[in-house]
This record gives C-alpha cells, structure tokens and sequence, in this order.
C-alpha cells in the first residue's frame, strides 16, 4: 500500500474494473471462498475478465472455476508456480498453466514479469496436474538429500565435503544443491512452508487414488510430512524434514 498498491476490503470490491485477476492464496478452501464466497470474483467481476489463479490446488476445482467463469462470459486459467522463496524475488518462477490459448496469449506478458518458463500443459486443470507432477518429483529429491546428509554424518564424514563431491554428478538436484547448505546452517526458516507441502502432497495423493495410481514414494513422503505437523514444523521449512531424521523421529 505504500509502494502505491490499493487495498481492498473484499475480493469483490478488487476485482471491479479489471480486466485481469490474479489471485495465490493458501488452500484450496481459500481459493473457493475467493472465488465462489459471498463476496467472491465469480460474481462481481465483469464479462470479458480473465481469471488467473496462481495457487496450488485442487485440479477439480480450477476446472470448476473455469466452468463458472465461461457461464459469467469471463475466461479462465490455473497457474500454479514453482521456483520457491528465490524464484519469486529474482522474478525467474516457473509458471505452468492450464486453460485456452487466447487466455494464455493474452496473460503472457504478465507471466513474463514473474517467471523464466511458462508453458501451457492443456486445458482447465492442467496446469495444477502439472504441479502435483513438481511436488512429487520434489517430494522424492528432497527425501533423498535428507537421507544423504543423514547417512554421510552417521558414516563420520564431514557433509558439506560430501555436497562438493556428490552435487555436480548424477546426484545433483536443486535440493541438494539450495537445501542442504541450509540444513547444515541450522536455518529451517520457511522458503515454502512444510504446512503447504503437505496440503500439495495431499492434494497429488488424491488425485492419484482417483485415476487408480499406486505411488508409494508420495505415500512415504505424505506420512512424513504428517510427522512433520504433528512434531511441530509445520511453520518451518520443507527442509526442516532434516530434523525428524536428526532427532530420531523416523521410525
């Protein structure tokens, strides 16, 4: 608001005279009361209006906006991001998108303000299966630097000289590579939030069960994420799943 923004009180007063709304919030709850509540952009903003909603969510969900929106003659996508707390300040975030082409085309320029790769997967909901494909890929690397750290500490090695030999072979990851330095700093402050993790690892997890797909790794990384909650990290980073290890909560 000092920096020129306006404020609003209510999602229906933000959207009045935009041609273009953008919105990232927290879960999937909150995107519905956004979007479909008493005061939400379903019904205040005009025809014509390209939806744009950046959060990580339920697949079904953006596919019903997009729905509701057409009904309202207003245009839809589902952008989730990735790219974490350093994606968003050096604007290079990932974008990935589900929707029509004229949206997308029309949104670019935008997207372009935020992130290095946008690229439309396919029609409404795609952009979020896309998402939940990220999480689980992350969901895996992050497990497997956790477990690395943790053997080569138990093994008496000194783990930052283990990161100098392993992170430029074919063990590299962007976990290993930004992550582990904090874990080994003791920093656990949030780049993403473990409590948003495991709302995106519930969210892929379901939406596996529903197409009749066994994933056991984001199973496992599920139930961590839930020791995670219940051990109190929920507010600390995705990397503070190196405590549980550290502390012997891994059972």
């Amino acid at each position: 608001v000092n920096a020129g923004a306006l404020w609003a009180d209510t999602p229906a007063e933000a959207v009045k005279g935009a041609s273009v709304v953008f919105t990232m919030v927290g879960y999937p709850s909150d995107v519905e009361e956004v979007y479909f509540g008493k005061n939400g952009i379903i019904n205040a903003a005009a025809s014509g209006t390209i939806l744009v909603d950046y959060t990580t969510s339920d697949p079904e969900l953006s596919i019903r906006i997009a729905k509701e929106a057409a009904v309202k003659g207003m245009l839809s996508l589902d952008a989730p991001v990735s790219g974490g707390d350093l994606g968003a300040r050096n604007a290079s975030l990932t974008i990935m998108v589900g929707g029509d082409r004229e949206s997308f085309d029309r949104v670019m320029p935008f997207f372009q303000v935020m992130g290095k790769t946008v690229i439309l997967q396919g029609g409404p909901g795609a952009g979020q299966h896309t998402k939940m494909a990220n999480q689980i890929a992350i969901a895996g690397s992050l497990c497997g630097a956790v477990e690395a750290v943790i053997y080569a500490e138990s093994a008496g090695l000194n783990p930052a000289r283990v990161l100098e030999s392993i992170g430029g072979g074919s063990a590299q990851s962007w976990q290993l590579l930004n992550m582990v330095p904090r874990m080994l700093d003791g920093n656990f402050d949030p780049g993403f939030y473990s409590k948003h993790f495991l709302k995106d690892l519930r969210i892929a997890l379901n939406s596996a069960r529903s197409m009749k797909v066994k994933l056991p790794l984001l199973e496992m990384a599920e139930n961590l994420f839930n020791l995670m909650s219940d051990k109190g990290f929920a507010e600390k980073g995705t990397h503070a799943l190196y405590l549980l290890y550290k502390n012997g909560m891994v059972k």
